[in-house]
């Protein structure tokens, strides 16, 4: 377990660090998110031929479908974070890192507390998932409010914490989606990639759903005032 936390721990450091040098150096932020989408899409590829597994005209048209709606998407996915990120205004930046630092701050709260506190299961769709473990990313994602609150002063701290929950609710609930379709494959990690964490949709899958949710919730409760 200590060996899994360790390998966690510096996987999580590695991939804060490509986040950093992607906002700031464009070339790196274009070739990580050709790697991810690319990685991303055979990874959920890979799950959707596992829970489909009957050779027919149908089945295969239907896994078709769906991975190349999982290709737009993730198209749209890095579309959006490229032109969020390469805005002229930087305080654009800080917000774009703001919800990836939400992310982030509510998959570890719920590995954290979940590992402490354990009790009652979140959901049927995942064994692992404890609603102390859901409550922590909350209380993570929150603890980022403040900070963020100090340098928008400008800002009512009541639509950064609305804000803060919507992204970490919707993170939560793309993690549940991808656990429910490894659940239907029977495997535990989309793939062996990335050491402590699986594959890199495992890494990713809550962001897939809660950045776009999240930029949207910044430009109706915080931008439009």
């Amino acid at each position: 377990m200590t060996s899994e936390i360790t390998k966690r721990i510096l996987t999580s450091f590695g991939l804060i660090s490509l986040l950093v040098f992607a906002f700031f150096y464009t070339y790196i932020l274009v070739i990580s998110l050709i790697i991810i989408s690319t990685v991303s899409w055979v990874e959920f590829s890979a799950l959707i031929s596992k829970i489909y597994k009957k050779e027919n005209f149908k089945m295969n048209f239907l896994k078709s479908v769906i991975k190349a709606l999982c290709l737009i998407y993730l198209f749209l996915f890095s579309t959006l974070i490229f032109g969020a990120v390469t805005q002229i205004d930087p305080s654009l930046k800080i917000h774009t890192l703001f919800l990836f630092l939400i992310c982030i701050c509510s998959d570890v709260g719920g590995f954290i507390f979940g590992k402490i506190f354990k009790g009652k299961k979140l959901t049927k769709i995942s064994p692992n998932k404890t609603i102390s473990g859901s409550i922590g990313s909350f209380i993570l994602s929150l603890l980022l409010v403040p900070i963020f609150y100090y340098l928008f002063n400008s800002l009512y701290i009541f639509d950064l914490i609305c804000v803060s929950v919507i992204v970490s609710l919707s993170c939560q609930v793309g993690d549940l989606f991808i656990s429910y379709l490894k659940r239907r494959a029977k495997v535990k990690d989309t793939s062996n990639i990335l050491p402590g964490h699986g594959g890199l949709l495992d890494r990713i899958d809550g962001m897939l759903l809660a950045i776009p949710i999240g930029i949207v919730s910044w430009e109706y409760l915080i931008t439009a005032l």
